[in-house]
């Protein structure tokens, strides 16, 4: 299974990637989490205890790192640089592991225009590249907005895009965008899970909005959701609401890929 979770800033999309990790986690899938957002919150999401947040950093950071793989450096800027740099290791070297979830922190690339290929993004990608094709476990990709980390070639390898939006107009607009912006790269599986439900009236408004994406579950609006940020707790463990509402999603998502698959 490989699932890039999208969707605009503060709708969940953090919160879903988070509980599908715990989710195959608690039934013994091996799971490997990357947050690829600019602004990484992945890890207190997961549990993740400080001591393991501390010792984890941006691949996009490794500046060192990037002109080794790369073979150019910070300062040579339109020099020459390998579009396919050796990124094997860097999931079991620079990820950590709780629970029996695997987290890798992706970071952004400070570049100067859209489109632009510098060495980090070189990296970026090929490593991207990498956990989808080459790696053999439950792989959840926490996206941006955008689908800068994705190319054809990779998109071809993720079994589904789930895009997260909250019951609002404006949320599935940047849905309808981000189906925009899939295809464009090839990406053929794209479902909506509706976040933060309050009410029927809250599912209506997907089921009779979605930009032509399936709807493969509803997370409701949950109480424990602060208690989570507060505690350093993952919400699969404080509602068990939320946790059976995941797994119905799961099994779907599940379902799903399976009969894509089997096609």
């Amino acid at each position: 299974m490989k699932i890039a979770v999208v969707g605009k800033g503060g709708v969940g999309k953090t919160t879903l990637t988070s509980l599908l990790a715990c989710h195959w986690a608690e039934r013994g899938r091996p799971v490997l989490a990357i947050d690829a957002d600019p602004s990484p919150c992945l890890g207190p999401a997961l549990g993740f205890p400080q001591e393991k947040m501390l010792a984890l950093k941006p691949i996009a950071d490794m500046k060192e790192l990037i002109a080794e793989r790369t073979g150019t450096t910070e300062q040579a800027a339109g020099a020459f640089f390998k579009l396919n740099p050796k990124v094997s290791d860097l999931p079991q070297r620079f990820s950590q592991v709780h629970e029996g979830v695997r987290l890798l922190l992706l970071g952004a690339v400070q570049q100067g225009g859209a489109g632009c290929i510098c060495p980090a993004s070189a990296m970026l990608k090929a490593l991207v590249r990498h956990v989808l094709l080459a790696r053999d476990e439950v792989v959840l990709l926490d996206l941006y907005a955008g689908v800068e980390h994705l190319g054809r070639g990779t998109a071809e390898a993720v079994d589904a895009m789930v895009a997260v939006a909250e019951p609002t107009h404006r949320s599935l607009r940047t849905v309808a965008q981000i189906k925009v912006l899939a295809a464009d790269i090839g990406v053929t599986r794209l479902m909506l899970v509706g976040n933060k439900v309050t009410s029927d009236a809250d599912r209506r408004l997907f089921e009779e909005n979605s930009p032509g994406l399936p709807v493969i579950g509803f997370l409701d609006a949950s109480a424990a959701a602060t208690t989570a940020d507060r505690s350093g707790q993952p919400l699969y463990r404080l509602d068990q609401t939320i946790a059976t509402s995941v797994a119905a999603i799961a099994t779907e998502l599940e379902r799903r890929t399976s009969i894509s698959a089997a096609n």
